[in-house]
């Protein structure tokens, strides 16, 4: 996490001093702008990470390694799957929530299939898909879609499951 916050910094200031030398004042719009977003996503942001931090609280490691660990297998890769097709909101929200789980003992396998689930799934985009897109076009692409996240959390214990990522 610290390479990428390095990153994301110098990219930071580069961009303020090409807006700062352009003279325009783009680098105080460009600031102004940052503030608003943090501002909406802020709550959203503390309210994720108290969501993570609770359920490395209340779920013990043993009910975890139970439904969501190694040792939970095909079943655990499936509980991720569908939690992550029903998991509500974007990366501010899930992300955090996911790194809780892993703190808390879930695999490796089920992350990903957390991940893939809400990426590919996601019930709550459904509504706005089917309105823009219309139902023949969601439904190929729910089809199209429908083994990944298994097959995904699968291959991701196979071949990385004996590592502890966070």
């Amino acid at each position: 996490m610290l390479v990428s916050t390095i990153v994301m910094g110098g990219l930071a200031v580069i961009l303020l001093l090409i807006g700062y030398s352009k003279g325009q004042g783009q680098h105080i719009i460009g600031i102004k702008s940052a503030l608003n977003i943090m501002v909406g996503i802020l709550p959203l942001l503390l309210s994720a990470f108290i969501v993570a931090g609770m359920i490395q609280v209340f779920l013990s490691r043993e009910l975890m390694s139970k439904w969501v660990g190694a040792e939970s297998g095909m079943r655990g890769i499936l509980i991720g799957t569908v939690a992550g097709d029903l998991a509500p909101g974007g990366p501010y929200v899930n992300l955090p929530i996911v790194a809780g789980l892993l703190r808390s003992g879930a695999s490796i396998g089920t992350t990903v299939a957390f991940l893939t689930g809400w990426s590919l799934w996601a019930v709550a985009r459904l509504p706005m898909e089917v309105g823009i897109l219309g139902w023949k076009f969601t439904l190929i692409r729910m089809a199209s879609t429908f083994f990944f996240p298994p097959i995904a959390g699968y291959i991701a214990q196979t071949f990385f499951g004996d590592t502890k990522w966070i």
